[in-house]
């Protein structure tokens, strides 16, 4: 056992030498010997054994505390319900007495790597003609007979073509009946691209759903044994109607609404429409939020709680009755009825010999209530712990960091091989995500090193760079995107790109809009909107502590969902990793402040070329590219 394995004990010791429950931030920097913090300071924390005793950056530092939490090492406790703060559990007082040092390797160290057998290489030869375009790994993927199989599939690592490989070896050399294999992916444009690849195969009868398609359907055939009359999804115009009524209950308009609910700041850039569509989707999201938590809506009522909350609550309550009243379901309520459903007529469970489920990093807890209803012995399920980004949604890392304990026989496969980005981009990535503990990505493309990092003195002059970057490649629009954290930026970016009249459409998973592309414009998104999508050019704008992690939310009701086992730094910094790794040959990361995010690294400064521009430069940028 090396040494760097017990440094984990240098957690726990910090725990017990400091006298009171610490929160996250001031424990690793405790760890780090940060003397300039006001609380080590302030309580002579410094004179502590364990202060500066962990050389590890705060990234490593989180992922081990992370893995301490769910070990049950380390309590997680709430204060005001929302403060988290921690303190030492009694295992992890009796780890201090007595380490379990061949256990808690795994904290540090998991295996990660898949073995081609001789076995494998015959198999993989036999079947040449068929395989000859994959990767040994792809390939394992594609054939193994394994019934519990967890493909680890990295950015860019060719999952969907996988995906797509292993069906058709099913059916054409396992003779699997098609109408026995259900594949599950998590949008109707992913369901629809692997539904086409199939059927250019020439394969038919796979169920292709998305989870509330496969639902819905089920509903639709069994309306009478699940509800009273007839009911059907909701409409956003049933959201408007819905949502006006209930205001009017309350004696309020939408005007007030917005201004009791929103902050001026959060107010600011933004129109009434959009504030309104915002404000519609957090009070029907709130009510999904805890149907997928399969909870009752809850609202604790003290002091922690603004009246903007206590409206959204209320609203929310309202909503969830005028549903019912008339016979309308959302797609939280298709998950839950359809379990329900099966729970209640076993009998009427759909029999599928093989499932394959697709995105499986960004599952919660009714998908898989769902999945475990289904009586399959084959689960094939791919994803990647690096992109898992919707915790805030209900989302949970866990179903995918712990396939291995549920299905103890499972044969994880990582796919590592990138076939997206350019070698100094995927250096980047791995470095940016190394603390998970996975294997690093391998490109197979060498391209040319443009990865920068452009400090700027206003964020004025950051959108004019990027602008006129823009408008000095000869990259096509096409294949240019701009992403940022929130959309405020995206509206200012998008303002001044019309001035320059730059072409360009805006992807946000938050307001709803028709996009209508034609094929020539740049694409300015939020990093939840592009997941999936690649481009040759790739700018991160608003690289601060300010937006990475997000210190301010668009959504005020966000702030007030607490979850023990969600940790928005952690998963901030995978929203990073997915940003970065959209990029297939340049990459931009800008910022206008005096630091830049610290999910950049002093490791990852030392692959990225640096920019410094300032007021008097910034009509010159393009030169220095």
């Amino acid at each position: 056992m090396q040494k760097r394995d017990l440094d984990y004990l240098n957690i726990l010791k910090a725990l017990k030498e400091i006298p009171f429950r610490v929160g996250r931030t001031l424990l690793i920097e405790f760890l780090q010997g940060d003397e300039t913090n006001e609380s080590v300071i302030k309580n002579n924390l410094s004179e502590k054994a364990s202060f500066a005793s962990m050389a590890y950056d705060s990234g490593e530092l989180h992922h081990l505390i992370d893995q301490l939490i769910k070990k049950e090492l380390i309590n997680v406790i709430f204060i005001n319900g929302s403060w988290k703060v921690l303190e030492l559990s009694a295992l992890g007082r009796e780890e201090l007495r007595n380490p379990v040092v061949d256990n808690k390797a795994t904290l540090l160290r998991e295996e990660i790597s898949s073995v081609i057998s001789e076995a494998d290489k015959k198999l993989f030869d036999s079947f040449n003609f068929f395989l000859n375009s994959y990767n040994d790994m792809q390939k394992k993927a594609i054939i193994t007979n394994k019934k519990h199989v967890l493909c680890i599939a990295g950015a860019g690592s060719g999952k969907t073509s996988v995906l797509v490989k292993r069906i058709e070896f099913l059916t054409n050399y396992r003779s699997i009946n098609p109408g026995k294999i259900l594949a599950i992916t998590f949008t109707r444009k992913s369901r629809q691209e692997m539904a086409n690849r199939l059927e250019s195969l020439g394969i038919s009868g796979i169920s292709v759903e998305t989870f509330n398609s496969f639902c819905e359907k089920i509903l639709i055939k069994y309306n009478d044994l699940v509800y009273q009359n007839k009911v059907r999804v909701i409409t956003y115009k049933d959201k408007l109607s819905i949502l006006h009524n209930a205001l009017t209950n309350l004696n309020i308009d939408m005007n007030r609404a917005i201004d009791v609910y929103f902050t001026l700041a959060q107010r600011k850039s933004k129109s009434p429409e959009e504030l309104a569509t915002i404000f519609l989707n957090d009070c029907f999201f709130i009510r999904d939020y805890f149907k997928f938590k399969n909870n009752e809506i809850v609202f604790k009522n003290d002091k922690h709680y603004d009246s903007g909350a206590k409206l959204v609550f209320s609203l929310s309550h309202s909503i969830e009755a005028h549903m019912k009243k008339y016979g309308l379901r959302d797609f939280s309520d298709q998950l839950v009825d359809s379990i329900k459903l099966f729970e209640e007529h076993n009998v009427l469970i759909p029999e599928f010999d093989h499932i394959l489920i697709d995105e499986y990093q960004d599952v919660n807890s009714l998908q898989i209530k769902l999945i475990d209803l289904l009586p399959s012995k084959n689960i094939f399920c791919v994803g990647d712990p690096r992109q898992s980004i919707y915790g805030w949604r209900g989302s949970d890392i866990k179903y995918i960091t712990d396939f291995k304990e549920k299905y103890p026989d499972c044969e994880r496969i990582f796919l590592t091989i990138n076939y997206r980005s350019s070698k100094f981009i995927v250096h980047l990535i791995n470095d940016s995500i190394k603390n998970m503990g996975l294997p690093d990505l391998i490109s197979e493309t060498e391209g040319t090193k443009d990865i920068k990092l452009v400090k700027f003195d206003c964020e004025a002059n950051e959108f004019e760079f990027v602008v006129q970057r823009i408008l000095s490649t000869d990259v096509a629009r096409n294949e240019i995107f701009v992403l940022a954290r929130t959309n405020r930026q995206l509206n200012e970016l998008s303002n001044l790109m019309k001035m320059r009249e730059i072409k360009h459409l805006v992807r946000s998973d938050e307001i709803r809009k028709t996009i209508v592309s034609t094929g020539d414009e740049v694409t300015l998104a939020t990093v939840h909107a592009i997941k999936g999508l690649e481009a040759k050019m790739v700018f991160v704008i608003g690289c601060t502590s300010l937006n990475f992690p997000c210190k301010t939310s668009e959504h005020p009701i966000m702030e007030l969902i607490t979850d023990e086992h969600y940790d928005k730094d952690a998963e901030e910094k995978r929203l990073f990793y997915v940003a970065m790794s959209r990029a297939k040959l340049s990459l931009y990361l800008t910022y206008s402040t005096q630091k830049h995010t610290s999910f950049i690294t002093p490791s990852m400064l030392t692959l990225l070329d640096h920019l410094n521009s300032d007021r008097k430069t910034q009509y010159k940028q393009t030169s220095l590219l």
